[in-house]
């Protein structure tokens, strides 16, 4: 186990079944692992900081070398407020490794002592990421299994007119599939 506190900085807007599995691994290889939720008052946020933090602090229960904090600004500032020595970032495909490795070698620059390891999430989530989980559950789609329950109920009652939408077109398809056969019989027997 690496001594001292690793940072895995984030928006984490919904927290992924992918997060999930790089803090639990994280924590098996850090002493201290604080997951640090950024506030970025430039975006449009899903859940408030403050839902953030207590999903993640709910998921987290269980794992004692884990905190859940959150910050502004230079993530190599907060780090230096924590003494800090590692940052942990998930990589999951090409296009994550040239951005994380610009932010690698920034941060880098300007906290020479601050290193960063790359973490790769299980195969099964290396195509999840909270953008793709808004868009599909913002159009009513399922996200079972790319998020935890607790985040899929979050997302299921702050979208819940996206769910009745796709709920009733389903029906529209389900009834009109169901009309088509009812023909189809009639047409059958004369």
């Amino acid at each position: 186990m690496h001594k001292g506190i690793a940072i895995y900085p984030g928006s984490f807007d919904p927290t992924t079944n992918g997060h999930l599995d790089l803090i639990e691994r994280g924590a098996k290889i850090f002493e201290e692992l604080v997951v640090a939720i950024l506030r970025n008052s430039e975006k449009s946020p899903m859940f408030s900081v403050a839902e953030r933090l207590q999903m993640l602090r709910e998921l987290t229960a269980d794992l004692k070398n884990v905190r859940i904090d959150t910050f502004d600004g230079l993530m190599v500032e907060y780090a230096k407020s924590l003494e800090a020595t590692c940052i942990l970032r998930g990589i999951r495909a090409i296009s994550d490794y040239e951005y994380e490795l610009q932010m690698a070698l920034m941060n880098r620059k300007l906290e020479p002592t601050l290193e960063t390891v790359f973490m790769m999430p299980a195969d099964k989530y290396s195509y999840v990421s909270s953008r793709l989980v808004r868009e599909v559950a913002q159009a009513g789609g399922p996200v079972k299994g790319l998020v935890p329950e607790v985040v899929e109920q979050k997302l299921r009652e702050r979208l819940d007119p996206a769910y009745k939408l796709r709920d009733a077109r389903m029906n529209e398809v389900l009834d009109r599939r169901e009309s088509a056969r009812k023909g189809n019989k009639r047409k059958k027997k004369a």
